[in-house]
């Protein structure tokens, strides 16, 4: 086995030379994993972070260390003379912080798993902090009662908003912009989700808002693919949901005015295949979009 591994290795590394960063073979069942690994390499900003963190001295230390890893793959990837490479060492250092291998991940579970993963294990302060900034979301959640008009209000932050493809009647929504705006529609707490109040002395009805507080430099959306209700079986919502590869945020937010890019190597005709389609396989369906922000003085509409 072992033999047979190094004459792959051999046959995939030959042949023409490509310029950097190449991309990542296979190791069994780590597609998403491998996935998620470019989307971190390619943020310009993320990598500068990455480069200035303190390697450990001791070689343990360093196995089990998730960014010295990710760090050493970026250098092993920005070779030219490699056809591509392979991530045993990081595979394996997940897997001493319980991320299980060759096993299917969803990947929004597993983006903020190796990010909390990253953040939390560099030891500079100031790099986790600027490490934070590049992807937290500040969402404000206000609900008011409607029986007396009190106001809360709650300020969260997360790498991901997740968007439902369906609007409150269950019907399909067709594009990233119709969920965007469904997401930041008021919603009524009645019936089951009513809240106890001190104030009324009772459960009451309640309208929530949600509103975008802060944008990060990449803006991560989850498209809710999985339903949740029935555990016992998982599958995926196919129904076409198309995504725009410039998005004008201030088309849903009226006060914003960032524009924001998809980030890839693929054709945009590549992309637009995993919009879905109920005669393609569940793999060919997007549910996890990453867009980039850029100046808006280079913005078109």
């Amino acid at each position: 086995m072992k033999r047979k591994t190094r004459q792959l290795r051999y046959l995939y590394n030959a042949g023409d030379c490509y310029t950097g960063p190449v991309g990542l073979y296979n190791i069994g069942q780590t597609s998403c994993l491998n996935s998620l690994l470019q989307v971190f390499i390619m943020n310009q900003n993320f990598t500068k972070i990455l480069k200035r963190i303190t390697m450990p001295r001791e070689l343990e230390e360093r196995k089990r260390s998730v960014p010295c890893q990710l760090l050493l793959l970026l250098e092993k990837m920005q070779d030219s003379r490699l056809r591509a490479v392979w991530p045993v060492e990081l595979a394996f250092c997940l897997k001493t912080c319980n991320v299980p291998l060759f096993v299917q991940h969803d990947a929004a579970q597993l983006f903020l798993t190796l990010w909390n993963l990253i953040q939390s294990q560099i030891t500079d302060l100031d790099l986790s902090e600027r490490l934070k900034t590049l992807y937290t979301v500040t969402v404000r959640e206000s609900l008011v009662c409607l029986d007396c008009n009190s106001k809360r209000h709650r300020d969260s932050k997360m790498l991901i908003l997740s968007l439902s493809l369906f609007d409150t009647d269950s019907k399909p929504l067709q594009t990233l912009e119709d969920s965007l705006h469904y997401f930041f529609q008021p919603k009524m707490l009645s019936g089951k989700n009513k809240c106890f109040y001190e104030n009324c002395g009772k459960m009451t009805c309640w309208q929530q808002t949600q509103k975008l507080m802060h944008l990060p430099p990449m803006l991560a959306f989850h498209l809710m693919r999985f339903p949740s209700k029935d555990f016992s079986k998982t599958q995926k919502i196919i129904h076409p949901l198309s995504f725009p590869q410039h998005l004008d945020i201030s088309q849903v937010l009226p006060e914003e005015q960032d524009w924001w890019d998809s980030e890839g190597q693929v054709t945009w005709e590549d992309i637009k295949r995993t919009y879905g389609n109920y005669n393609l396989c569940w793999g060919e369906t997007a549910y996890l979009l990453f867009y980039k922000k850029t100046e808006t003085s280079s913005a078109s509409s």
